[in-house]
């Protein structure tokens, strides 16, 4: 990550505006970033762990049969969908989040190439979530007791919140703020949204639901923010959207639903007591 945002780093580039459009540098540098989880669990599984079958290892692979497959898909849709316009209805009665009304006559368009988009950039977030997803969560949960599974999802999401910490130390995902503010930030934003994101890999047994959620998060989401808010009004990611205080009180509410009722524990789907390697069925 570090070497991948040298170029940015070094010229001291720093987002200012939540409204900001990345350039072509920008996207280089994030493009480079996000394989290097994958590449660093497919270098560990291939040649420390000399697994010859990498696919199976790292959960990359379709949920059986299709229609499971499709149903799977839509939920890793739905899910962040719904979470992300409960924080903006939580942030707009705060009076926190600047909301400008639904322009029903621009929306279909624009959720159209919202979600075009997402899909023309869903290969990169395989980079991300074959480490986080495919690789560190199921090693760290160990024999799936209730102390590893803890410690999974502590250690999973803090690895995944200061992976971010080049583009946090540029304003990247909290424009405007000290990084002592967006480090702990994205800190809190990464530990809720890993347990949906873990639950969404269990539930189909396959990394790709994973994917197709972080992608949603890390891009129609943020879309969302901007699109339904007032053009003129200046916007605060730490105040509206999944990455602010909204998106956490309405994530950790969904998550404490799934940890009441076992959904983030693997024995739920029938993998018993390790969640190492995650079966194909699920309930």
């Amino acid at each position: 990550m570090w070497a991948a945002m040298s170029p940015l780093l070094a010229t001291a580039y720093r987002r200012g505006d939540a409204r900001e459009e990345t350039g072509a540098l920008e996207e280089v540098c994030i493009a480079a970033a996000m394989v290097a989880p994958a590449l660093a669990a497919i270098l560990v599984v291939r040649c420390v762990e000399r697994s010859a079958r990498v696919r199976d290892t790292l959960a990359l692979r379709w949920p059986k049969p299709w229609g499971r497959t499709a149903r799977a898909c839509l939920v890793a849709f739905a899910v962040p969908a719904v979470l992300t316009a409960a924080a903006l209805a939580l942030g707009a009665l705060a009076g926190r989040y600047p909301f400008g009304g639904v322009h029903w006559g621009g929306s279909g368009a624009w959720a159209a190439g919202a979600v075009l988009n997402m899909l023309v950039s869903l290969p990169l977030f395989f980079g991300e979530e074959l480490g986080w997803q495919g690789y560190l969560f199921p090693r760290l949960a160990g024999d799936g007791g209730r102390r590893s599974l803890i410690r999974a999802y502590v250690l999973t999401g803090t690895a995944f919140a200061l992976w971010h910490m080049p583009t946090l130390l540029m304003g990247g995902q909290y424009p405007g703020h000290p990084w002592y503010v967006s480090v702990p930030a994205m800190l809190a934003s990464c530990l809720l949204i890993l347990p949906v994101f873990t639950w969404l890999r269990l539930r189909s047994g396959s990394v790709v639901p994973a994917v197709i959620g972080h992608a949603f998060v890390s891009s129609v989401s943020v879309g969302m923010v901007k699109q339904f808010a007032d053009p003129q009004a200046a916007l605060d990611p730490l105040h509206m959207g999944v990455a602010g205080w909204p998106g956490w009180i309405v994530t950790g509410a969904f998550v404490t639903f799934l940890a009441l009722t076992g959904r983030l524990d693997p024995s739920f789907y029938g993998a018993g007591s390790t969640a190492r390697r995650v079966p194909a069925r699920s309930r």
